[in-house]
């Protein structure tokens, strides 16, 4: 029987996670060879992992990155079972990593590399883990991008404007007011920037909700066709300022809207000002 020191049961579980009675079982099972031990240690985390394959990954961080010359973000929703898991160190390491290397190497979905990242650390800590969604954003020389990550990670967002002043962008005021934009996305999540964005299928969903429920609403019986059509289109026009992003109430004042807080700022500032895109990720909801 090869003879197990105690320094090579710590090594070998600082470099799994696995727990010391079964580090030191595995070097006894395979006679002190610690590769071997290794690959029967990440065998049985996968095997535990493949037993909790149908478990729920609800729990989760967002994770953004902007290239220092501020050309291209990223952002990253990494997912896990539970929230004690979601704010281990390790995991907020993987995410920030996963983050990183997507980014330098401009990837625009999930890849084998990035997916063996996560299933490396869900061996380790045997707990369900995924990389549920990953997108790229990228700007032009007169375009800007904002982050914004909320509380402890659970919502994170990308806005994109541009302007035909781009220099404006230097500027901390300008910055601040972007940055602004990017919490009042996170506060109210808007279903898309304007109308134009919008899936003419949604829309007529939507409508028909509002048909529906106009029909089993008493005060709507004997009304002329004309003024249901009306009132119709007025619920319709309501809810779409609701949801979209120009349309809807400030954050910051609410007694305009988005465009015209968008409008004023430019404005004052001498340049053209728009928000061409927006990116918005939340832990387990997908958009």
């Amino acid at each position: 029987m090869a003879d197990i020191s105690a320094s090579d049961v710590k090594k070998l579980r600082e470099k799994t996670g696995a727990g010391m009675m079964e580090c030191k079982n595995a070097l006894v099972s395979t006679e002190g060879d610690f590769v071997k031990a290794e690959k029967l240690l990440k065998e049985k985390g996968l095997a535990a992992l493949e037993s909790r394959a149908g478990r729920a990954t609800n729990q989760g961080k967002v994770f953004v990155k902007i290239k220092d010359d501020g050309s291209s973000a990223v952002l990253v929703e990494l997912n896990a079972e539970t929230d004690f898991v979601a704010r281990n160190p390790d995991f907020i390491a993987l995410g920030e990593t996963v983050a990183k290397t997507a980014l330098e190497k401009d990837l625009s979905a999930p890849t084998e590399e990035l997916n063996v990242m996560v299933q490396d650390l869900a061996t380790k800590i045997r707990e369900n883990m995924g990389l549920k969604r990953l997108c790229m954003v990228k700007a032009a020389s007169n375009e800007y991008l904002c982050q914004y990550i909320h509380g402890e990670g659970n919502i994170g967002i990308i806005v994109k404007c541009e302007s035909d002043k781009p220099e404006i962008f230097k500027n901390e005021e300008t910055k601040q007011f972007v940055f602004s934009l990017a919490l009042h996305i996170a506060a109210f999540n808007p279903h898309a920037l304007d109308r134009s964005k919008i899936d003419q299928n949604w829309i007529k969903e939507q409508e028909e909700i509002f048909r529906m429920q106009m029909q089993k609403d008493e005060k709507m019986a004997g009304k002329p066709e004309n003024v249901l059509a009306g009132i119709l289109q007025g619920k319709l026009n309501k809810y779409l300022a609701e949801v979209c992003l120009l349309d809807q109430g400030y954050v910051m004042d609410e007694k305009i809207t988005v465009a015209k807080a968008v409008e004023d700022f430019a404005k004052k500032a001498g340049a053209k000002l728009v928000i061409s895109n927006y990116v918005y990720y939340k832990v387990g909801v997908e958009a």
